[in-house]
This record gives C-alpha cells, structure tokens and sequence, in this order.
C-alpha cells in the first residue's frame, strides 16, 4: 500500500461553517478527530454515552484549542430510544449536518445484551449507527459535500454475517461476533453510497479503519470478565500498537480530504495495514458481496425500526446487478 504523502492533521482543510457528529467523542479516536476538526474550526457535536466523561473531554479539548466550537449530546448507541431522543434533539437544535462519523464502538465483551435484545457488539457497533443514521441522512442530503464516515476494523476481514444466528445465540465467541459487526459496518457503508448514488445524492459514504492503536477499546472488552489469555496477548500487543492520534488519521481523512470518492475505505499504509499514515485499505471479498449486504440493510431495517425508504422516499435501493 502507499501511503498519501504521509497525510497528517496539518492537511485538514479549514472547516469553518460545517458542523460534525462523532459518536464516542470522549476518548481514543473519536477524542482525537473531535480535536482535530476542532482545531480546524468546524463545530462539534460529542455524541457520547457517558456524560460526565464527555465533558471532561471537551474541557480538555478546549485547553488545546481554545477557539474550539463544541457541544455535548448524550447517545446510547446500545439503546435505539436513546438514539431517537438524540436525533430528535438534533434536528430541532441544528439546521444542518455536514459530517457524521460513526465512530463509537465496543470490542470483545463477554455476551450481553443491548436495551432491545441485541447483540452487543452488532447493535452497537453497527445496528446502532445504522439507526442514527438514518435518522439524520435527509439533514445530511441538504448539505453539498456532506459525508458519512463509518469506522470499521482490520478484524472484519474474519467477519460473516450469520443470518441463521445473528445475535449469536447458539453459541457465542467474542472475536467472531466483533468481525462480524465490523464487516457489517463495511457492508452497510458501501450499501449506503450505492443508494446515494442511485438518488444522485451530494452525500457520499466512506469506511476507515485505525489499524492496531492503542485506545481504550482494547482494555474495555478484555478487563470485563476473566480472560486472562486475551489480557496477556492484549498486554503484550499495546505496546507496539500506534497511538490514537495516529490512528484517527485515517478517518480524518475520510471525512475532509478534498476529492475523495464515495465507497472509499482506507486505513494505516504500513505493516499489514496496523500502523502508518492513510492509504486505500484493502477491502474484505465479504464486503463486496452486494446480496449481502441488501439482506443486511433489511435486516436492520426491520430490527431498527428504521426505515430509509420512508423517512426519505427518493433514497431507492440501487438497481439490481448482474
């Protein structure tokens, strides 16, 4: 892979006027793009579970970026009651919308739930980014050169959808279920801008991944329960993971490079794709399998609640393929 000549936070274009959505805004990536669009004066919206930690965060944000135009919502991305509160509130607070990053997620716990019976790690990590998306795309599709950018993981490339035991209820393994929720967050970005185009739509969609970097995801899902094998290969990894602000680039990226096409995914350049500056990442054959990810789009439509179709009605599916 080649690296974009070594792209870094200096490359962001000014973002004045446009205003961004990070879910998990408080810590690891999402903290570090929050900072950096900051810092590039765009206005922030930390949309974040954890309510007194979001704030800590954008106090500390604003100690290295005084100008910085922030706001705090909370979201429950586990909670589709939360998500609709919070897109509810969004919509009435803000007359636009030029950047949602999907950005929040969960990695490796031991089985739980969401509040509606899901899955953890696929309803968090993508059933509820495909809600809150939905939820704010017609705010989205007012905005010319708006984008969409969903973080998925190196890990989706053991990823498959497992229509017949979805929420891994027969049996449930951890590293599985997490490739599949990140493939998942490939299939429904590339679906996405497949319909976005299809509707001649301004908006375009994009994937990143941050590689292997050092975050709190990683200690989050292993210091859950007694695992102590995943704890030493974890303890013995970190320090040769790159770190968040690293990781965050190629999101960044993503989401504020002039020119970049809709459907792109890119992550680190270097070292099998875990450390390094931007570069195209290499797509999954899984994520590229269109049935899928039509199956999985109604899917999660049907277990969301939310349906595109509906809340924007010339946002069709995209022709059938050969």
């Amino acid at each position: 892979m080649n690296t974009i000549q070594m792209w870094t936070v200096a490359n962001i274009p000014d973002q004045t006027g446009r205003i961004a959505v990070i879910t998990g805004a408080n810590s690891g990536l999402g903290y570090q793009t929050a900072l950096a669009l900051a810092s590039k004066n765009a206005h922030v919206v930390m949309a974040c579970r954890n309510l007194p930690k979001a704030n800590a965060a954008c106090d500390k944000i604003r100690q290295q970026a005084p100008t910085a135009s922030l706001a705090v919502m909370p979201l429950d991305l586990a909670d589709l009651a939360s998500i609709r509160t919070f897109a509810a509130d969004f919509l009435t607070q803000y007359d636009r919308l030029n950047l949602l990053i999907n950005n929040a997620g969960i990695m490796i716990p031991p089985l739980r739930h969401t509040t509606d019976g899901f899955e953890l790690q696929l309803g968090t990590n993508h059933l509820g980014h495909f809600a809150l998306t939905g939820l704010l795309l017609e705010r989205l599709m007012e905005q010319p050169n708006s984008r969409i950018v969903t973080t998925s993981s190196i890990v989706a490339h053991i990823g498959r959808i497992k229509f017949d035991d979805l929420m891994h209820e027969r049996r449930y393994h951890r590293w599985l279920a997490y490739g599949q929720s990140k493939l998942a967050n490939l299939l429904f970005a590339l679906e996405l801008q497949r319909r976005l185009t299809a509707a001649q739509a301004a908006t375009i969609s994009l994937a990143a991944h941050p590689g292997g970097s050092a975050t709190n995801l990683q200690r989050t899902g292993i210091d859950l329960d007694n695992a102590p094998v995943q704890r030493l290969l974890m303890a013995f990894l970190y320090p040769f993971l790159q770190s968040a602000t690293m990781g965050a680039l190629p999101q960044l990226y993503a989401a504020t490079a002039p020119g970049v096409p809709g459907g792109d995914y890119y992550g680190p350049g270097d070292g099998f794709e875990i450390t390094g500056y931007p570069a195209k990442a290499r797509l999954p054959r899984a994520a590229r399998d269109h049935p899928t990810a039509t199956r999985l789009w109604h899917t999660s439509e049907r277990l969301t609640g939310v349906n595109y179709n509906a809340l924007i009605p010339h946002l069709k599916p995209a022709q059938a393929r050969q």
